[in-house]
């Protein structure tokens, strides 16, 4: 008697019963790619405000040698301590500028409000802008190291050929000196790099005459 293996069949499923199990599975990877999007466009967000946070951060701490904006003298006044600030000027590639201090060195007292110029030369037969990224060493001393007026606050715009005189004021804050970190510190190097500007900012070229020579504030 031969016995053959006989293979169950469920009469009751229907050719119609899977589409909603395709469906649903259709409907899960809906979910994962909805999910997957927003993810991305977070980062994406992310990515974007994480510069302008960065920038603040900075500004706020003297993160990274970042100096501070000052609006007047400090209310102490200089003290007899005094330090060494040297003055680096750098000029990215692709602007034709040459850019120098008038001055490498200067020693001055620990709160005590200085005026000093750079020279900046437009070398191109064109209109040029260009805007300066700073920084200060040791990068702790970033906090203490006030600005009142600077070029690098804005772009600037250079006529073909034109030269400029461009004045930075500024002090070291006297609150240094509480800082025992820097109980030994003898010299501040204020560095600057001027990056060329794609899409500057249209103004008056004449707007650089506020950057004459007026001597100290």
């Amino acid at each position: 008697m031969n016995h053959e293996p006989t293979i169950s069949q469920d009469v009751s499923a229907k050719p119609g019963d899977r589409k909603p199990a395709k469906r649903r599975g259709l409907g899960r990877d809906a979910v994962v790619a909805s999910i997957c999007g927003g993810v991305v466009a977070l980062m994406v967000g992310a990515s974007y405000a994480a510069v302008p946070f960065y920038n603040w951060f900075c500004r706020a701490t003297g993160f990274n040698g970042t100096t501070q904006v000052a609006t007047s003298a400090p209310a102490t006044g200089p003290i007899a301590r005094k330090i060494s600030v040297r003055f680096d000027s750098n000029v990215a590639p692709g602007l034709p500028w040459k850019f120098e201090p008038e001055q490498n060195e200067i020693e001055i007292k620990i709160g005590e409000v200085v005026t000093v110029f750079y020279t900046v030369t437009n070398q191109a037969a064109r209109t040029t802008a260009a805007q300066a990224a700073y920084n200060v060493a040791p990068l702790t001393v970033g906090s203490y190291f006030q600005k009142i007026n600077c070029f690098c606050f804005t772009e600037q715009t250079m006529a073909p050929g034109e030269k400029r005189e461009m004045p930075v004021v500024f002090y070291v804050d006297p609150s240094i000196t509480e800082d025992h970190e820097n109980d030994g510190l003898n010299t501040i190097t204020l560095s600057y790099t001027f990056y060329p500007v794609k899409d500057p900012v249209v103004k008056p070229l004449a707007s650089g005459e506020g950057d004459k020579r007026k001597g100290n504030l």
